[in-house]
């Protein structure tokens, strides 16, 4: 199917809603993780941030040891490093070499060339000490693998966050074509990820394909972003833990304290698991499909894995084609920081470009 004429814009307003989204929530996710969503809670009130519609205060008097000043409200002058955004980015460069061919070897290459172990966490950091212990030396350089690189997703933290939040791009450069959305999130998916943990990034990056169809001028929907989730639920296995988690938030969307339910459904379930967040993410976009700030705002107030959380709602809801307050972009000024090998910082326009240019190719011979 042709480019839509707006994608451009789509692009653009998804780098900077997943940024923006990112930003808001890096500034307590370690807060959150460490002393928990009430304490959270406690600084947002105090510092008379509730409801959360801005980027958080620092207030020193107040505020814990987790909390990082960076990313407040005062300090913030450019996107710092943040895994979140280093995994769009580097499934950016995958597509620019790999394109519509990208295999699961060929995303453990690039995470071998530029993602820093340091940079990783749980599946992921363990499917990399998997790849260091076993892959032929030469793998890097082309190799085959030597060994079964389904081993690496045989790890304890496989239905855990790590592939959600690696998905958003392969969404944003196929739209229209959720299925080659989800062929690419899933090679992506599978080298660190197993069962619910390959569904939430399944659906997120299928979302990321269907949304900007239904929310286009000339779509019939009067319920898009209903419809767009109804289709992409069809890629994931309707007994899997992650489509009952959406279909719960759903039946939340109307309910201003959704996220304290979905939090006590889940109380079990490690603040970084795939399935709880995939609840707070579906349940903030369709809570508040015209409102941006409120979107971010509340998925981050509620705590768990705020930063992704904030830039996987932050993508999603930009991706409608609806403006997104000059507030959120405006502090960080364009400046993207990343921790890639080769990468350090890189320009909004920069990235939003090559993204462009991946979504032409994409779209070439389908």
């Amino acid at each position: 199917m042709p480019l839509p004429i707006n994608q451009e814009d789509r692009i653009r307003a998804a780098w900077q809603g997943r940024i923006s989204g990112c930003m808001l929530g890096k500034a307590v996710e370690l807060f959150s993780m460490r002393e928990g969503p009430q304490a959270l809670n406690d600084y947002l009130h105090a510092t008379n941030s509730l409801p959360l519609r801005d980027y958080i205060p620092y207030k020193q008097e107040l505020a814990s040891k987790h909390i990082d000043q960076n990313c407040c409200a005062e300090n913030l002058t450019y996107s710092r490093p943040d895994d979140d955004i280093n995994y769009t980015t580097l499934a950016l460069l995958m597509l620019e070499k790999f394109g519509k061919a990208l295999t699961t070897a060929d995303v453990a290459r690039s995470w071998m060339k530029f993602l820093p172990v340091a940079s990783t966490y749980t599946a992921e950091r363990a499917a990399y000490k998997t790849l260091l212990s076993n892959a032929h030396e030469w793998f890097p350089e082309g190799k085959d693998p030597g060994f079964d690189l389904a081993l690496c997703a045989d790890n304890v933290y496989s239905d855990w966050i790590g592939a959600q939040i690696r998905a958003d791009l392969y969404g944003w450069v196929c739209p229209g074509n959720a299925d080659l959305a989800v062929k690419l999130a899933t090679a992506d998916a599978q080298l660190s990820h197993q069962g619910d943990g390959v569904y939430g990034a399944v659906l997120v990056a299928a979302l990321g394909a269907l949304i900007p169809g239904f929310c286009s001028a000339d779509s019939a929907s009067d319920q898009p972003l209903e419809q767009a989730l109804d289709q992409a639920l069809s890629y994931i296995p309707e007994d899997s833990e992650c489509a009952k988690a959406v279909h719960f938030a759903r039946q939340l969307a109307s309910d201003p304290e959704g996220t304290i339910h979905i939090k006590e459904r889940y109380k079990t379930l490690s603040v970084v698991h795939t399935v709880n967040n995939l609840a707070l993410v579906v349940w903030a976009l369709l809570r508040h499909q015209d409102d941006f700030s409120a979107a971010i705002g509340d998925v981050v107030a509620a705590g768990l894995d705020t930063d992704c959380n904030g830039a996987t709602v932050g993508a999603l809801w930009a991706l409608q084609g609806k403006p997104i307050p000059a507030q959120w972009i405006q502090p960080w000024q364009g400046r993207v920081g990343l921790s890639l090998a080769g990468f350090d910082q890189m320009n909004i326009d920069e990235l939003v470009a090559r993204t462009i240019k991946v979504a032409k190719a994409m779209d070439l011979n389908q």
